[in-house]
């Protein structure tokens, strides 16, 4: 293997490794079957002869097709279904608004939370998700459009609303009095 291989796949690597993890959790997989299934990836991406055209396209799609080969198999169904509870790995810095929006993420149907983890995490084109998943990019619209609102709906239940303005995620804490009541 030259140096030449080694940089794009360090380089994709790094942009890449966190968000398949979330990918493969979206996927179905567990925390330590998504971090599997991303070493058979480049362990197999660092043994191609030469980098392929899109580097980062071909990683989202080899993980892709490897985590759900890794899916099939029965025993590892089992022992999916016994950790389904942790969808996510928490971490101690994780605010309220991360864990209300994990949770909600949790909740949509796989093909919408598929779509929403490609476009959002790893950027991916509509047409880009459609090649992957076989379907039309209205398709993967349609499926990113409809998990979105579900978000959004099951944020709002969760207390947040979106600040157009900012941009930002607030915390709806009920109205004030106005100036002059007490």
């Amino acid at each position: 293997m030259d140096g030449t291989n080694e940089t794009w796949c360090e380089r994709v690597y790094a942009a890449k490794a966190a968000g398949l993890i979330l990918y493969g959790r979206a996927l179905g997989l567990s925390h330590g079957e998504a971090e599997d299934v991303l070493q058979e990836t480049f362990l197999a991406m660092m043994q191609k002869p030469s980098p392929p055209e899109q580097p980062e396209h071909y990683c989202v799609r080899s993980y892709r097709n490897r985590a759900l080969n890794h899916r099939r198999s029965l025993w590892r169904r089992l022992t999916r279904e016994l950790e389904s509870s942790r969808w996510f790995e928490r971490t101690p810095e994780e605010s309220p608004q991360e864990r209300a929006a994990m949770r909600c993420l949790a909740t949509l149907p796989a093909d919408q939370r598929e779509v929403i983890v490609l476009k959002i995490w790893h950027e991916c084109t509509f047409e880009q998700i459609g090649e992957m998943l076989d379907i039309s990019p209205n398709t993967a619209a349609g499926r990113y459009r409809y998990g979105l609102q579900k978000l959004k709906v099951c944020l709002e239940g969760e207390g947040y609303e979106r600040d157009e303005l900012v941009g930002n995620t607030v915390k709806i804490m009920g109205a004030t009095a106005t100036l002059g009541e007490n």
